[in-house]
């Protein structure tokens, strides 16, 4: 066996060139079903991904009945519609206050009962501690979207009290979870459309800003490396994230973003995982244009910077065919087999 997973992770966030392209595939529920049929019940064994992601991301642990499930926060989410998160029942913070809401426990067990298990499960991955709605979609799914957008305007004070707890909650977490041997902490939180910034880059920059900075300065000060989640149309900020310290970025959508450019001006600087269209290729492309867009992807990062993959979890339209087609592509990677021998 040569060189481990974990380590050629490692060689692309630190600006060298690995062996081959790594990749780490996600998947929503319907699409495992699918893969559960072909592979069978070890059906991640045959992606041979590179990441183990650990922790309980959002924190649902509490299932209702009638499919819908909630938070740790206290959100209840209804999946009879959207399987994998949900849509948020009701508001929790009905006004611009935090007077009698109790923040819930960073530290619950849940979170991390099976942490060592997993990594001694997985000795070879790379460990991803998941921390999703970290900050903005953490404050919507409480106050609600429009109330936030509002608030930004309205409640400037609110938003800061609102935004520094979560911060808090979410560095109290990270700090036990950087007790174990992982390498990375993994935020999720979209601040784009299709179209640029949801709330613009003047309500960004002054909210938001100095919050991520925070998060990543506790991440980084643990020795780890940061990882940040944000669909859409985000890369004018991905400068200011790479000034504080972000290593990788993902999802990386093609739809909204100039890969191949994007790839070579951060090469060094900023990592990126992702990149293979979830909005057009894989479920309506053909096999052979899966396999060329995959191929184009894994020759463009193969001189670094670049972590293969769907550009989001791959959703239940994905014809099986396509899916096998990218992990084929993946696991054909000549220094890989050469690796793997």
């Amino acid at each position: 066996m040569g060189i481990s997973k974990r380590d050629i992770v490692k060689m692309v966030l630190d600006g060298k060139k690995p062996p081959y392209v790594p990749w780490s595939f996600r998947f929503t529920y319907e699409a495992i079903e699918k893969l559960r049929d072909h592979f069978g019940p070890d059906w991640e064994k045959s992606l041979d991904n590179h990441f183990i992601e650990l922790g309980s991301d959002i924190g649902f642990f509490d299932e209702l009945e009638g499919n819908r499930f909630k938070d740790l926060f206290g959100v209840v989410w209804d999946r009879n519609v959207e399987k994998d998160i949900g849509l948020p029942e009701d508001v929790i913070l009905k006004e611009p206050t935090l007077e009698g809401y109790e923040f819930p426990d960073p530290l619950d067990h849940r979170f991390f009962d099976d942490i060592e298990s997993k990594i001694a499960e997985n000795p070879d991955s790379f460990r991803v501690f998941d921390i999703g709605f970290s900050l903005y979609e953490r404050a919507w799914s409480m106050r609600g979207i429009e109330n936030v957008l509002m608030d930004f305007y309205i409640n400037p004070d609110f938003i800061h009290e609102l935004f520094s707890k979560i911060a808090d909650y979410n560095i109290a977490q990270l700090d036990k979870a950087c007790t174990y041997d992982i390498d990375a902490v993994y935020f999720g939180d979209d601040w784009g459309s299709q179209h640029g910034l949801i709330m613009g880059p003047k309500l960004w920059k002054e909210f938001i800003f100095p919050y991520v900075r925070k998060m990543y300065q506790a991440v980084i000060e643990r020795g780890k490396y940061v990882f940040i989640h944000s669909c859409g149309d985000v890369d004018e900020l991905f400068s200011d994230l790479v000034s504080i310290g972000l290593s990788c970025f993902n999802p990386f959508q093609p739809e909204v973003m100039d890969i191949d450019f994007l790839l070579e001006e951060y090469r060094g600087k900023l990592a990126f995982w992702g990149g293979l269209s979830t909005q057009k290729t894989l479920p309506f492309g053909t096999v052979e244009d899966v396999r060329k867009e995959s191929h184009h992807l894994l020759n463009i990062g193969s001189e670094g910077g670049y972590i293969f993959s769907p550009s989001h979890a791959v959703e239940g339209d994905v014809p099986l065919e396509n899916m096998l087609v990218f992990i084929e592509e993946a696991k054909k990677q000549k220094a890989y087999i050469e690796n793997c021998l």
